[in-house]
């Protein structure tokens, strides 16, 4: 369900054919890069946290790290992540298929800074197997965030 979600979702755009599906696990920042081959600066790594008021996602840069002082300064509290097996309900996709589109109504999006290194970027699509080529222009407009948080190393 949550793959189709994100094609509906990207319908409304005339983007769902812009997601792939591939032979091979993109689960991993590694595995999409390796699938992908590119780098994996370029991979957008889609973190499930909680926060006391509620559930997030942050995307980061694939090779990004996230700061614990920075993340704490930023929510106010210590990174907490959504349990694996929390993750369908919580936010809307399943593990390695978490991505910033098509998710439950009260998750928050959050863009690091460490995405603007590119201008071409890969997210997850809902599926451990699936990628979205997307602009970090495009990004920002279909995640709607909340606002661009700096967290990273």
């Amino acid at each position: 369900m949550s793959y189709e979600n994100v094609v509906n979702y990207f319908k409304k755009y005339h983007l769902e054919q812009r997601i792939h599906i591939f032979n091979a696990s993109t689960a991993t920042v590694a595995e999409a890069a390796n699938v992908l081959g590119i780098d994996a600066s370029q991979i957008a790594k889609t973190m499930a946290l909680m926060l006391k008021t509620g559930p997030i996602v942050i995307v980061t840069a694939g090779n990004a790290k996230i700061a614990n002082a920075k993340y704490k300064a930023t929510f106010g509290q210590k990174a907490k992540m959504v349990k694996f097996d929390e993750l369908e309900t919580t936010i809307g996709h399943p593990a390695g298929g978490v991505c910033p589109f098509a998710l439950k109504p009260e998750v928050k999006v959050y863009l690091d800074e460490s995405l603007k290194q590119h201008d071409i970027i890969y997210p997850a699509a809902g599926l451990p197997n699936s990628a979205i080529k997307l602009t970090l222009t495009e990004l920002e407009k279909y995640t709607a965030p909340s606002k661009w948080v700096n967290i990273t190393k």
